[in-house]
């Protein structure tokens, strides 16, 4: 097994993972960022601003991907700890008329315990609510790695990694392998949440929960899952605003077993067609990397392509019409490189070349559908956050 390989499976399955190994110093906890577009074609960024009690959520847009951006505007009226990792980044979606809508994870006083938080703005980002806590259940335990979703309807879907059923079995002297993922729902445009609803039992602690829109609007996730005794595949579901989801159904085949997290989440599209498209990190027969896939409308899916080197991580996918672009993080020993797959006719052919490159520090790539096309968006300790084309 590759050495940043075996570094993962030292860890303990509670505790943070090393998912860059030797190059562990590409990655810095401060620099985790997300991106969206709202309705009118701005994108906007959402990352945190250190203060002496915390951190303050801060967002800023762009309406020329990057050129000019907006004064900072925080989101708290006070700072607060916030976890700012590039797989617990502050989210932030948009409603239909003028909302804006942010999650971000807190940290409670005990290791490995959190609080999802959320605030809202109903004037399009001038203001903010004062933040409130998503889920009902309130224990001093694990609710963290946030994802935030607005559906076709307007409702707002906030999904997180939570361990009260395995603090449960605990308690009950009974096995419990991982944590769960559960969900909440708002059909008041973020004033109120309904919930706490479980989407899926035996989900990995650390990892990212993907969340993409399918064909019809629906709101789909795609999380590692741990199948049997610690296979550390990925699984999808789809969210509903009812609390009844779709069965989760295995999205991943490569039977990676480990006893750790690997703190390294998967990336989710759908094409117009309905297909999906994803990638992931995982270690298959001893060798490990990024893949991706996609899948036909009816779910069936395609050969795995391997994307890059063994130092191959952190992958992103985005679709806009036949256009499909994947990008991934690849260190080469001195420096970080942003490379792109892209294929301009649906996946018939593909291309590659390298998008970007820092010396430093980075926080993992974006992929975004604009009205211009698909961009990625990186943010780096040197360069500062950049959008650039995804051709």
């Amino acid at each position: 097994m590759h050495f940043h390989h075996t570094l993962l499976a030292l860890a303990l399955v509670s505790g943070p993972v090393l998912a860059q190994g030797h190059h562990h110093a590409g990655r810095d906890a401060s620099l985790g960022t997300s991106a969206a577009v709202d309705p009118q074609g701005r994108l906007w960024i959402a990352r945190t601003e250190p203060a002496a009690q915390g951190a303050y959520v801060v967002l800023q847009s762009t309406a020329d991907l990057g050129k000019t951006w907006s004064v900072l505007q925080r989101v708290q009226q006070a700072p607060e700890t916030i976890e700012a990792a590039g797989e617990s980044a502050p989210k932030i979606a948009f409603g239909p008329t003028g909302q804006v809508y942010v999650s971000y994870t807190h940290p409670l006083g005990k290791p490995y315990t959190g609080e999802i938080r959320f605030a809202r703005s109903v004037d399009g980002g001038k203001s903010f609510s004062a933040p409130a806590t998503v889920h009902a259940d309130r224990a001093p335990i694990t609710h963290r790695f946030d994802s935030l979703i607005v559906d076709r309807a307007g409702r707002v879907f906030v999904a997180w990694i939570d361990k009260r059923d395995a603090e449960a079995a605990r308690a009950r002297q009974q096995p419990y392998a991982g944590a769960a993922v559960y969900y909440a729902v708002s059909d008041d445009a973020g004033a109120s949440f309904k919930g706490d609803y479980k989407l899926a039992e035996h989900s990995c602690e650390c990892c990212r929960i993907a969340l993409a829109l399918d064909k019809s609007g629906a709101p789909v996730a795609m999380y590692r899952a741990v199948f049997g005794k610690n296979v550390r595949d990925h699984a999808i579901a789809a969210l509903s605003a009812d609390g009844k989801p779709t069965q989760p159904v295995r999205a991943s085949f490569d039977d990676w077993h480990i006893d750790a997290c690997p703190h390294h989440g998967p990336g989710l599209a759908f094409a117009p067609d309905g297909s999906r498209h994803q990638v992931w990190f995982d270690v298959a027969k001893d060798q490990g990397g990024v893949f991706y896939a996609s899948a036909t409308p009816a779910g069936k899916l395609g050969k795995p392509v391997r994307l890059g080197s063994d130092q191959a991580e952190h992958a992103d996918v985005a679709v806009d019409g036949a256009h499909i672009a994947v990008v991934w993080k690849q260190f080469d020993g001195e420096a970080t490189a942003i490379l792109l797959r892209n294929s301009l006719d649906g996946g018939k052919t593909w291309q590659e070349k390298t998008l970007a490159h820092t010396a430093g520090n980075s926080d993992h790539p974006h992929l975004l559908r604009t009205p211009s096309g698909i961009v990625l968006v990186w943010r780096t300790q040197d360069e500062g956050v950049r959008v650039l084309p995804a051709t």
